[in-house]
C-alpha cells in the first residue's frame, strides 16, 4: 500500500543534503544516468533568498560524484520562457567556477545538468530528454571524434564526454504508467508516492526518509507553508490563463462586431440601430461611418 511522501523538491532543500540521506539522491541519479552514482559531497547549498518566491521557485543542488563529475539538480515549479537559457548559463557558470587559476583547460570537470520541471518546457511528446554536444561534418556528415592520444590523455571516449550534458524531465507530461525503474522515479516526482512493487534504486530509502511522520514540528510547519505556496502559485497561473482567454474571446467578439457593423453601414440603418445589433457604442459606429466617407 503506497502512501503520500514528502515532495522531492522540498526534500532536496531540507533533507537530502544530509550525507546520511545521500542514498535517495544517488538512487535517482543512478536510474537517470544509467550508472552507479556515488555522491562524494555537496559543493554548495542554497543561498539565503530574501523572499518566499526565491526560496520556493527553484531548487539548486550541486554535487560531486566519485568520478569527479559535477552534477547540478535543479527543480522548477513555475513557468519560465527563458529556462533553456538558464540551463546553459548554469552549466557554464559551474564549469568555469570549478577551474582554478593556472589550471590547464584539460582539467575542467564534466558537468551534468539535471532539470526537473513542472511546466510545459518547449514542444515535444516525450517526458525525458537528453542533450549532448557533438560536431557533425557539413559535407561528410561524420561525427568528429577524439584521437587515440586524446582518449588516452583525457580518459574520454567521445568529444561529447568533455562538454556539459543536459537532462530534462517534464514531470507533468508523464502518464503515470511506470514501464521501467526510471519511470518509477518519475512517478514519485509527480505523485510523491512509491508503490510497493517499485524496485528503483533509492526509492526504498525515499519511503523511509521522506515519511511526513518523521518531520518535527518546525519541519512540518515549513513543509505545509511550502505546499500552501504551491497552491497559491497554481491558482495564480490558472487565473492568468482564464484572464488571457477572456481577453482573446473579447477581442474576437469585437472583431466580429466590427465586421458586422461595416456591413450594416451599407444599409439604411441608423447608427443607433447598428449599435443595438452589434453591442458597439454609437460613437464607435459614427467613427466607422466617418472613416468610410
Amino acid at each position: 500500500m503506497s502512501k503520500k511522501l514528502i515532495r522531492f523538491d522540498w526534500a532536496v532543500k531540507k533533507l537530502l543534503r544530509n550525507k546520511a540521506n545521500f542514498a535517495v539522491l544517488e538512487g535517482f541519479l543512478s536510474e537517470l544516468l544509467f550508472d552507479d552514482i556515488k555522491i562524494q559531497k555537496i559543493l554548495e547549498s542554497e543561498g539565503n533568498p530574501e523572499t518566499d518566491e526565491d526560496k520556493y521557485n527553484r531548487v539548486d543542488i550541486l554535487t560531486e560524484n566519485s568520478k569527479n563529475e559535477l552534477i547540478i539538480v535543479e527543480i522548477q515549479n513555475t513557468y519560465e520562457i527563458d529556462y533553456f537559457h538558464r540551463m546553459a548559463y548554469g552549466a557554464a557558470k559551474v564549469l568555469t567556477e570549478n577551474l582554478s587559476l593556472g589550471q590547464a583547460y584539460s582539467e575542467i570537470k564534466k558537468v551534468i545538468s539535471v532539470n526537473i520541471v513542472y511546466f510545459n518546457l518547449g514542444q515535444g511528446r516525450d517526458y525525458v530528454y537528453k542533450g549532448t554536444t557533438n560536431f557533425q561534418g557539413l559535407h561528410e556528415k561524420d561525427l568528429l571524434q577524439l584521437s587515440s592520444q586524446q582518449k588516452e590523455t583525457f580518459t574520454k571516449q567521445n568529444v561529447a564526454d568533455i562538454f556539459p550534458e543536459y537532462y530534462i524531465i517534464k514531470v507533468n507530461q508523464f502518464n503515470d504508467i511506470a514501464k521501467d525503474t526510471l519511470d518509477e522515479w518519475i512517478y514519485f516526482l509527480k505523485n510523491s508516492e512509491v508503490k510497493d512493487e517499485f524496485k528503483a534504486k533509492g526509492l526504498a530509502e525515499a519511503k523511509e526518509v521522506l515519511d511526513v511522520m518523521r518531520l518535527n514540528k518546525e519541519q512540518q510547519y515549513g513543509y505545509n507553508r511550502y505546499l500552501d505556496y504551491l497552491h497559491v502559485k497554481a491558482s495564480e497561473a490558472l487565473s492568468l490563463q482564464i484572464e488571457v482567454e477572456e481577453k482573446i474571446r473579447k477581442d474576437e467578439n469585437f472583431k466580429k462586431a466590427v465586421e458586422i457593423a461595416k456591413s450594416l453601414l451599407q444599409t439604411s440603418l441608423t447608427s443607433a440601430d447598428i449599435a443595438k445589433h452589434t453591442k458597439l457604442t454609437i460613437e464607435q459606429i459614427e467613427q466607422m461611418r466617418n472613416e468610410k466617407e
